[in-house]
């Protein structure tokens, strides 16, 4: 009985002094209590072949919550570049701005497309309308909600995102490759100064010659903007503008000497009138990009969300 007590007493003198040499040893050691956050991971799967080309596979790019849930609302991300002029998008430069949107909830998709140089307009869309069937014929294995898709862009990609806000549905606009049976229709549209009348551009202050054959717009739709009017008229979103197009956002900096702002006015005017949802906002004294400043980027969150999430 003695040796029991006696034991008892040296584990318990011995969980004393294991405590206190722990404590201790922690001095100085702070405490950040943490709440759990339904969004708070996200994974990264980089180069998933969405199609294949003659002149190459095409690639994208998905950002996904780690977290199960329903179905959730995607965003495809197009990066503009000059339709790819001088090189091929770099689908990875916008990837850090885009994390945010997944931590609350959405899947993401930086998506790649032909450049100007391998296939004249409308190549791209083509290129940019089958990403959108490939994700929402893959719409189980991403977690995707295939009714609820936006689309947003910059410059040139910006053009393209407009185009597909615009020509859903335009049969001959649709190209041809697999998941011919998924719609290429978006439910929300961010536009980031993107060229809509190229026809116009050369009437603002720029520091670029547009008509030139030599331009990117003109390298694009395959000739001199002013000798291929009907070219342009058909990579203008604006041709397709219908009453039952979805709500868009549009942004552009007013000191833009790359794509002038009225490139959006004229985009911004032409929903008007065909009573579209549509919200357009001057960037004041900025120029063609750096529109990642927070107050811009929350601009963007919440259209989606209202528009995707519904809140």
């Amino acid at each position: 009985m003695k040796k029991s007590v006696l034991l008892v007493f040296i584990i318990v003198l011995t969980n004393l002094i294991t405590s206190f040499s722990f404590a201790e040893n922690n001095v100085g050691i702070q405490t950040i209590q943490t709440k759990k956050s339904d969004y708070n991971g996200v994974h990264l799967k980089e180069n998933i072949v969405y199609a294949r080309t003659e002149r190459k596979p095409l690639h994208l790019h998905i950002l996904l919550p780690k977290q199960k849930s329903t179905p959730r609302p995607l965003i495809v991300f197009i990066k503009g570049g000059g339709w790819g002029f001088h090189h091929p998008q770099r689908t990875f430069e916008f990837i850090p701005q885009l994390v945010p949107f997944s931590k609350n909830g959405y899947v993401v998709a930086s998506i790649e497309h032909r450049t100007s140089h391998e296939g004249k307009f409308p190549t791209q869309l083509f290129d940019v309308k089958s990403a959108i069937r490939y994700l929402r014929a893959h719409s189980a294995e991403y977690n995707i909600d295939k009714n609820r898709i936006g689309v947003w862009g910059n410059s040139s990609g910006g053009h393209l995102a407009a185009l597909l806000g615009t020509t859903g549905g335009v049969e001959e606009l649709e190209g041809n490759g697999e998941y011919l049976s998924e719609s290429s229709k978006v439910q929300a549209v961010v536009d980031w100064y993107g060229p809509t009348d190229l026809l116009q551009m050369s009437k603002y202050p720029s520091d670029f010659d547009f008509d030139s054959p030599d331009s990117a717009e003109s390298v694009l739709i395959g000739g001199a903007l002013q000798e291929n009017k009907d070219k342009v008229k058909r990579a203008n979103p604006i041709t397709y503008i219908t009453s039952d197009d979805p709500p868009f956002l549009i942004m552009h900096g007013d000191k833009d000497r790359r794509v002038p702002f009225n490139q959006s006015v004229l985009l911004f005017d032409a929903l008007k009138k065909a009573n579209i949802e549509v919200t357009m906002y001057k960037i004041k004294g900025a120029g063609h990009g750096g529109f990642s400043q927070p107050e811009i980027l929350k601009t963007v969150q919440q259209f989606f969300d209202t528009h995707l999430q519904g809140r």
